[in-house]
């Protein structure tokens, strides 16, 4: 027992310092090549390099590059195909510039060891009352938690970042449609919703103009951006704008027809939403407000009763 705790806790100390790693600056940041500009600026004289390695602290010298290189055999032993569906998830929640999908996965693995570890410690050390299946079963789903938490929470993040489109498409093809009236380019429309807005579609209409000036097709950068988001009216936009740039169709005319569209499918979608609302209030009110209701009418007449002494019958 003492070599399976022995063993679980330096589990914890490379997790620990893995995590570290992760969450560290990487800035490039050289603390060798520092202390070396600094002895410079002091004009000290060293004897040797190796004077000045000594003069960097432990933990930059060893430690670190040390769980450095145990991340990066890590990373080379994750399945591509997972990280290219984690790639992909972190795109639909807006994240593919600034999160790595080899750091979220790891993130994930990392929480399963740990929710794992806690329900050992918990369970086999702590619960002494409980049998050995029902303490295996609770331990699994400790594992279970930590391995899809980070997974659910990304989904909610893709599922806000959706509704925030969907809500702000109508919106923004009218803005488009009045300033490509107006005597505007497509192109200078989307810029112009980047320009005033501050939304997830605003955002995603500036990537799209910073790549066509990277020199990619419009085409593909509008299929791009609607594979990022897995949107069905966003979707439905880029074909119509697409098919009508192909065909030589006024882009006036679709945008004012997609303007349409959007908005009736948003009208749609909030009655939709206001004809469900009585049945996903039955469920509260049941279990909450009608419980207190109750408690409030008959509460007084059944302390009465239980203060009478009078027999029934």
């Amino acid at each position: 027992m003492i070599a399976i705790i022995i063993v679980i806790l330096a589990g914890v100390g490379i997790l620990c310092g893995l995590i570290f790693v992760g969450l560290r600056d990487n800035t490039g940041y050289d603390p060798l090549q520092a202390r070396l500009a600094e002895m410079a600026d002091k004009e000290a004289q060293m004897t040797s390099l190796e004077d000045i390695e000594l003069q960097v602290s432990f933990q930059d010298r060893v430690l670190i590059p040390m769980f450095q290189s145990l991340a990066t055999m890590l990373a080379s032993l994750t399945p591509e195909q997972q990280i290219e569906s984690t790639r992909h998830q972190l795109e639909l929640a807006g994240k593919g510039n600034n999160s790595d999908p080899r750091a979220f996965f790891g993130t994930r693995i990392i929480f399963t060891v740990v929710g794992g570890v806690a329900g050992f410690f918990l369970f086999f050390f702590a619960a002494k009352g409980m049998g050995t299946i029902a303490k295996i079963g609770l331990n699994a789903a400790f594992l279970a938690g930590g391995f899809y938490l980070p997974a659910m929470q990304l989904q909610s993040q893709i599922k806000r970042r959706q509704d925030s489109i969907i809500k702000s498409l109508p919106d923004a093809l009218d803005l488009m449609t009045i300033c490509v009236e107006a005597g505007l380019s497509f192109d200078q429309a989307m810029g112009k919703v980047y320009e005033k807005w501050e939304s997830e579609l605003a955002t995603a209409f500036g990537r799209v103009l910073q790549e066509i000036q990277l020199g990619k097709l419009r085409r593909d950068a509008l299929r791009d951006m609607a594979s990022r988001m897995e949107v069905p009216d966003m979707t439905t936009f880029t074909a119509a704008i697409i098919q009508a740039d192909q065909l030589g169709v006024s882009i006036a005319k679709i945008l004012r027809i997609q303007s349409d569209q959007m908005r009736i499918k948003r009208r749609q979608r909030a009655q939709e939403k206001a004809q469900q609302a009585p049945v996903k209030m039955m469920l509260p009110m049941v279990l909450l407000i009608f419980p207190s209701i109750w408690i409030v009418l008959l509460g007084p007449s059944a302390i009465i009763l239980m203060h009478t002494n009078t027999p029934i019958g």
